[in-house]
């Protein structure tokens, strides 16, 4: 036996707020990315700043001529976050890739999509981090080849950092980069930095490295910037959160400036 239930319409519309939360972060990541959007939720995600996800082809391995292959799904990636609706920030996670690719391109192939939303890499990221330490000599620890990871020693040596170590692991493939254990990248990070050095950059958004830097500060004596930690406290800056955080590690206790 059908019952007839009879549905009305409420007497008025509902009251609807400008956006559902106050900030919003938009991230393009790898689609085989296990770390960022966990680290986003960690650091930045809360009841007044959300974070919005897209994700793009990429195929391992990690090489130069495979990470360039993403550029052209950028503006696309991004597009697909909110389409027609602004964002605070927007982020493409991919460290190797930004060096490769280049920030301006970057920045270019989003703002096709997303035109003016301030456009965070995490090498862009880790440089403003480093400056705000007052880092200028540094130690780097990647999880990459010797092939991958020479552009990314260029990079900071034409940014004018003096490299005081650089060490790889060897790895090809990002999502065995997300398996290395939290303690083994503490005692990679031991070996990594260099006396001398002001602080260390651990690369790579698939390393869980952001969940243990103020673990790394407190057993090496030094700042660390890792990418997802550096992409991380640009956003929060980025939406006007000030906020010093200094159990995250010691970079989420200074200012940010753009430019």
């Amino acid at each position: 036996m059908t019952v007839e239930i009879e549905i009305i319409t409420a007497g008025r519309p509902p009251r609807l707020e400008d956006r559902p939360l106050e900030k919003r972060i938009g991230l393009v990541i790898l689609a085989t990315d296990h770390t960022t959007e966990v680290d986003f939720q960690r650091m930045v995600a809360s009841d007044r700043l959300g974070v919005y996800v897209s994700r793009i082809h990429y195929a391992n391995p990690v090489t130069p001529e495979n990470l360039l292959r993403m550029q052209p799904s950028l503006t696309e990636g991004a597009a697909l976050i909110l389409p027609g609706e602004t964002l605070d920030a927007i982020v493409y996670s991919c460290t190797s890739a930004s060096v490769v690719i280049g920030d301006r391109n970057i920045e270019a192939a989003i703002h096709a999509a997303k035109p003016g939303v301030p456009v965070v890499t995490p090498t862009a990221a880790a440089v403003k981090g480093l400056k705000a330490l007052g880092a200028r000599r540094i130690s780097v620890l990647t999880p990459y080849t010797i092939e991958t990871s020479r552009p990314m020693a260029d990079y900071f040596a034409d940014l004018g950092f003096a490299i005081d170590r650089f060490t790889c692991l060897g790895l090809t493939d990002d999502r065995e980069m997300a398996r290395i254990a939290p303690d083994e990248i503490l005692a990679f990070a031991r070996q990594a930095l260099a006396p001398h050095s002001d602080a260390l950059f651990i690369s790579c958004t698939a390393v869980r490295a952001a969940e243990v830097a103020a673990r790394i500060e407190a057993e090496i004596g030094k700042p660390v910037v890792t990418s997802n930690l550096a992409t991380a406290w640009a956003c929060l800056r980025l939406c006007g959160d000030d906020l010093a955080r200094p159990e995250l590690g010691q970079l989420m206790t200074k200012p940010y400036r753009e430019g």
